[in-house]
């Protein structure tokens, strides 16, 4: 397989990691502190075309394939994880599902705003009682002529304060359970819709994550994405693309936490000698490279099938959960090389550390990645 990138693919990296490096990377504290990310910065981005990664040129997008995405998705995680989900859930589960499952006439009507990051997607499929059992969901949709009338809560919606446009899974036929799940695009101050409480979260705290809150909304049935009843499979064909893009967030925070602790170990003095001299030290920074990368190739690997085939659910499964893990144990070990240093605030590997955790649960959890590594692995 080759792995070098495209012209395309390298500039839209390097693009990435100038915005990261010189305007996410100083701030990042301040949006984890102050719980919210100030709109001159998606403002920004969305001028850069990090709204439109994926979307075609006839809707103002980029139109990169999936490697390019998960460069510019590991670049920009590497700074700021909070900045990331809002871009990867916008570029994969938004724009992504209108591509694949759209009409023309909501391609036209979305995309462009969608990709210049004039709009800001986001996406709604778990619940307070439904997070993995998408069957059982409870906020519900009823066909009323030309309109579906959607009552319910839906919970974890990340940059709900800041969208303009929702992709929500509503049920409507609950006896036919995840068969009976359809997609509506939801546009912010429709009545009888509103965003409901923001989450305290442990992590990736600048991404305001709130409940949405449904009361008699009137969604006109034009904006049903796929068929009615089939939005469980709109939902695995996005979350594939999403899968990628959280195994590149992973990639992205592994990297940062990494970048951090060899910085440290170089600086950091004990006994007279740097800590990089200490060869418990550099076996820890051996292990956290090595891991990295496979992590990083795993990835792209998943990318590239993706954009060959359409779809890659066992390589987006085993990707985010390799990577996912390998985050969580980078960032532990940066910590620890980090000492007492490493358990406050002044030293962003803290940051990181909570930032790593929620990889491991968002786009389904590590147990269902393992689930369906299995089945694929069993099915013949």
């Amino acid at each position: 397989m080759d792995f070098s990138l495209t012209e395309d693919q390298q500039m839209a990296m390097e693009t990435a990691r100038e915005f990261a490096q010189k305007r996410l990377k100083p701030a990042a504290e301040r949006f984890d502190e102050e719980e919210t990310i100030p709109m001159e910065f998606y403002r920004e981005a969305g001028e850069l075309g990090l709204f439109g990664l994926m979307v075609p040129e006839e809707f103002g997008g980029l139109a990169l394939d999936q490697v390019g995405y998960v460069c510019v998705m590991e670049e920009i995680a590497r700074t700021c994880a909070a900045f990331q989900i809002c871009l990867t859930v916008h570029n994969s589960l938004v724009c992504g599902a209108l591509l694949k499952n759209g009409t023309d006439a909501q391609k036209k009507k979305y995309l462009p705003k969608l990709a210049s990051g004039e709009w800001i997607g986001a996406y709604s499929l778990s619940e307070q009682g439904s997070g993995t059992d998408a069957g059982s969901l409870v906020c519900e949709a009823k066909r009323d002529g030309d309109f579906f009338v959607l009552n319910g809560t839906k919970a974890w919606v990340s940059s709900a304060n800041i969208a303009q446009v929702f992709t929500v899974y509503v049920s409507t036929d609950r006896e036919k359970k995840s068969h009976g799940i359809s997609c509506l695009i939801v546009e912010k101050g429709t009545p009888g819709f509103e965003v409901g409480k923001k989450e305290k979260k442990m992590g990736v705290r600048g991404s305001e994550t709130c409940e949405l809150i449904f009361r008699g909304c009137r969604v006109p049935a034009e904006n049903l994405i796929g068929a009615e009843n089939m939005g469980f499979k709109v939902a695995l064909g996005a979350l594939d693309s999403g899968r990628i893009g959280i195994a590149a967030q992973s990639v992205g925070i592994a990297q940062g936490a990494f970048d951090e602790a060899l910085a440290y170990a170089k600086e950091r003095r004990q006994f007279g000698k740097a800590l990089s001299e200490f060869q418990a030290t550099q076996f820890k920074l051996a292990d956290m490279s090595t891991a990295i990368e496979a992590a990083r190739l795993l990835t792209r690997r998943a990318a590239a099938k993706m954009t060959a085939d359409g779809r890659a659910t066992l390589e987006a499964s085993r990707a985010k959960l390799f990577a996912s893990t390998t985050a969580n144990k980078v960032v532990f070990d940066a910590v620890q090389i980090h000492g007492g240093n490493g358990y406050v605030r002044e030293f962003p590997v803290e940051r990181y550390f909570r930032d790593a955790r929620v990889t491991e649960i968002y786009e389904g959890t590590s147990e269902v990645q393992r689930l369906v590594i299995a089945r694929a692995l069993l099915k013949d």
